[in-house]
């Protein structure tokens, strides 16, 4: 049986300022200690674009109205708005005896089951973090055969969860986003992770009518499962 320490504590933070949960998500790390529990929090957050420590401005084609936050996750820009489930998974990967790139596929893995909960295929690119599903077909379970990268790399695909953390005294924070039902044009108005071009979908885009609640719901089913896998 795990112990006490491998127990996820959730925390839903209902619709949050991003720079909030970037705020808490640094304090909660700084703070805590050996015998701090490992957390998981979900939420929504209004309309914004996050710059990650490799973002180049000129990602950003037209921000608009909408506010650009430099962020100390990895990766480029990134969309966050209303009808995406976010996850912020706050863990000791000393404790866990994650390395890093195990962490980062445990994240997608969970994704991908979340997907498959409704029957949807979700793929890896290598290089690009993150999961994709094919535009034609969703529900494909045929393997991807697309080039390492290129002007190719993306054909037929479209993006529907951004992944992108930070480890800090081996501590994560930051985490992932799954598009649920959303308002897709911002997305045109970036590179998305950098990426010219980089085609963004939902679920609902998909035709898959369901409520960022219950992808929360299936994603903390999945990450709760995952992230105690080695701590058994």
């Amino acid at each position: 049986m795990p112990d006490d320490r491998s127990i996820l504590e959730v925390r839903d933070w209902g619709v949050i300022d991003y720079q909030t949960t970037f705020d808490a998500m640094q304090a909660f790390t700084a703070q805590r200690t050996s015998g701090t529990l490992d957390a998981l929090w979900i939420c929504e957050h209004p309309a914004v674009f996050t710059q990650g420590l490799a973002g180049k401005s000129d990602h950003v084609l037209d921000a608009g109205i909408i506010p650009v936050v430099a962020s100390n996750r990895g990766g480029q820009v990134t969309y966050h708005g209303p009808g995406q489930a976010v996850a912020y998974p706050l863990l000791d990967l000393k404790r866990s005896g994650f390395f890093v790139k195990e962490y980062v596929y445990r994240l997608e893995e969970a994704v991908i089951r979340t997907l498959s909960e409704f029957d949807v295929v979700g793929h890896r690119v290598r290089g690009a973090p993150g999961i994709y599903v094919r535009l034609a077909n969703p529900l494909d379970h045929a393997r991807l055969d697309i080039p390492a990268q290129g002007r190719d790399q993306f054909a037929g695909l479209g993006k529907i969860s951004a992944l992108g953390i930070k480890v800090s005294r081996h501590c994560t924070y930051h985490g992932l986003s799954l598009n649920v039902a959303m308002d897709l044009s911002p997305f045109d108005r970036i590179n998305p992770c950098g990426y010219i071009g980089l085609q963004t979908v939902d679920l609902y885009t998909i035709g898959v009518h369901v409520t960022v609640a219950q992808v929360h719901a299936l994603l903390h089913q999945h990450l709760e499962a995952l992230l105690q896998a080695s701590r058994a």
